[in-house]
């Protein structure tokens, strides 16, 4: 089994900034593509932003120039530092990983973490 965790959410004012991390763990596995998905109340969970293991990096238009994707491929983890911050930013976040164990790959999701910004 692998196993995604979040850490990094919580209140920020608008403007205001929050660094997300997300770290895989568990047994015989290699990650492939790691990202961000949010997910507003009464709306559909939409793409953050993604980075494969090679780098190459897609962004929502909504978050270009705001959000910042990174990932450490020795520890498994993926950030998402967000700058700028606006009310339309709240949502629970969760992280998301396409996994590689016994040359089968599958896609695992974190528990979620909420980011609210309001003032």
């Amino acid at each position: 089994q692998v196993y995604l965790v979040e850490s990094g959410g919580g209140l920020v004012q608008p403007g205001g900034s929050l660094r997300l991390s997300c770290a895989a763990s568990g047994s015989a596995f290699r990650v492939n593509a790691m990202g961000w998905y949010r997910q507003a109340p009464g709306k559909q969970r939409e793409l953050v932003a993604s980075i494969n293991r090679g780098g190459t990096i897609d962004y929502a238009d909504s978050v270009k120039g705001r959000l910042t994707i990174s990932r450490d491929n020795g520890e498994n983890t993926v950030y998402l530092e967000m700058n700028s911050l606006k009310p339309e930013d709240t949502a629970v976040y969760y992280c998301h990983a396409r996994v590689v164990r016994f040359g089968f790959e599958s896609s695992y999701w974190g528990q979620g973490t909420q980011v609210t910004v309001s003032s």
